[in-house]
């Protein structure tokens, strides 16, 4: 096979079949592709496109490029989750543990992040104590224990995949709905679970930014899944605004555990926790339908049972539970500054990408890959759309180690929460679902 050949067949739009698409990744995995060459070929997918079995021979081929994981021998359906990011997207340290509460094991592998905050990994890396790295038999052990498991993503998942974002990322090729949704389904694959469930974020703080581009790659994604005989379902949702109130790594791990304590957080995040937590008990096989699925995960959620598990996870992976009932044991950065309401009026947006540039700047996410963050940096929010606030009330809550940073902070948060006088309507959240059989709207 001659790569130019690929190339060309892909510039001139026609369709490349199985085995050249999987020689060709193949090739490049073992680097016997340059680099220009590859990013000749991504730039004609960019333009061109892919049909339905080219993305998902791509995806095949890319979760076979390294290792992959076998959870056979753990009991029951096992149901990942994979949400496409966002601001304030905790719904993992929330939906673990629910989901596992529940009865069905939650077998993890997360990232770091790169932007807004940390990903799940830098989250859970702000509970003192906490292991990321979890060898196989822990991983395996602990699941088969008590029913859940994260750990950190091995570059030996999906290595392909990590060679080609990283070209992506400097090629302009990024914004391409196949090799987006290729590049997340070969990692769900090689994960090992049995089905899987996708929240598709769009909006002001996604990278979806219309709801016909998320329902766009959500159809993708599925069709990926049923071509490749896993079960796939996706729920999109909005990020118009921040899903929960806390921006930043320890701030979210505390905005979790009120959510699982019943004490406090944000009521959206609770319900998309509960939303995305009732079809994968759908899916499972655990409960009849989406309705005594939310129904009995709000019950764990009430009773505590949600909450015991999170500390089991957390006892698990060698973390201090304590932090459940002192939250002074997690890092919390000591500059504190409020951004206050510069006018009477009614909060007509909260641009959720503004809010992360400013927890961002504060120390809590990455501007490039490596970089060290701060665990104990973010900003909690204090207003939502629709809210009445009168000149003087707080916007939100700036935490940093660094005074020098709030100013531009501050800016960016001011910037980010319109005020007016007319009356404003928030965003619905759940937009709706897609299956094989189709879209469901909300």
């Amino acid at each position: 096979m001659r790569v130019v050949d690929i190339i060309l067949d892909k510039r001139d739009g026609r369709e490349l079949t199985g085995a050249e698409i999987e020689e060709l990744i193949a090739l490049y995995t073992k680097d016997a592709i340059p680099d220009y060459q590859m990013a000749a070929f991504l730039m004609a997918v960019f333009f061109r496109g892919m049909t339905a079995a080219e993305t998902a021979a791509l995806t095949l081929a890319m979760a076979k490029s390294g290792e992959t994981v076998d959870l056979g021998a753990v009991t029951g359906v096992k149901v990942d989750k994979h949400s496409t990011g966002g601001v304030a997207d905790t719904t993992t340290l929330v939906l673990a543990p629910l989901v596992a509460a529940a009865g069905v094991p939650v077998a993890k592998m997360s990232g770091r992040g790169l932007g807004f905050t940390g990903g799940t990994i830098d989250k859970l890396e702000a509970i003192p104590g906490f292991r990321t790295a979890l060898s196989g038999e822990e991983f395996l052990a602990n699941l088969g224990r008590i029913g859940v498991a994260i750990t950190g993503q091995t570059e030996g998942i999906a290595p392909a995949d990590g060679k080609l974002y990283a070209l992506r990322d400097v090629t302009g090729t990024i914004e391409s709905i196949p090799l987006i949704a290729s590049s997340i389904m070969s990692k769900k694959i090689a994960a090992g679970a049995d089905k899987i469930l996708l929240d598709v974020k769009t909006g002001s703080g996604a990278f979806m930014k219309t709801p016909e581009q998320a329902f766009r790659l959500a159809e993708t994604m599925v069709g990926i899944g049923t071509l490749v005989g896993r079960e796939t379902m996706a729920v999109i949702s909005t990020m118009h605004e921040p899903l929960g109130l806390a921006v930043g790594n320890s701030l979210e791990v505390a905005e979790a555990i009120d959510i699982l304590s019943g004490t406090g957080g944000a009521p959206e995040l609770r319900e998309v926790c509960l939303t995305l937590g009732a079809h994968m008990l759908v899916m499972a096989g655990k409960a009849a339908g989406f309705t005594a699925g939310y129904a009995e995960l709000a019950a764990l959620l009430d009773s505590k049972a949600a909450l015991a598990k999170f500390a089991a996870l957390v006892a698990a992976q060698g973390g201090n539970a304590d932090i459940i009932t002192n939250r002074a044991l997690l890092p919390l950065a000591t500059v504190r500054h409020t951004v206050v309401c510069p006018t009477d009026g009614i909060v007509q947006s909260v641009d959720a990408a503004r809010i992360g540039y400013a927890a961002m700047i504060l120390g809590a996410g990455r501007e490039y890959k490596g970089q060290q963050i701060d665990l104990g940096a973010g900003l909690v929010v204090h207003c939502r759309i629709g809210d009445s606030l009168a000149k003087g009330q707080p916007l939100a809550t700036l935490y940093t180690a660094n005074p020098a940073k709030i100013a531009a902070a501050e800016t960016a948060v001011t910037a980010a929460v319109a005020v007016g006088p007319e009356k404003a309507d928030r965003q619905k959240l759940i937009l709706g679902t897609v299956t094989a059989a189709g879209i469901d709207l909300a």
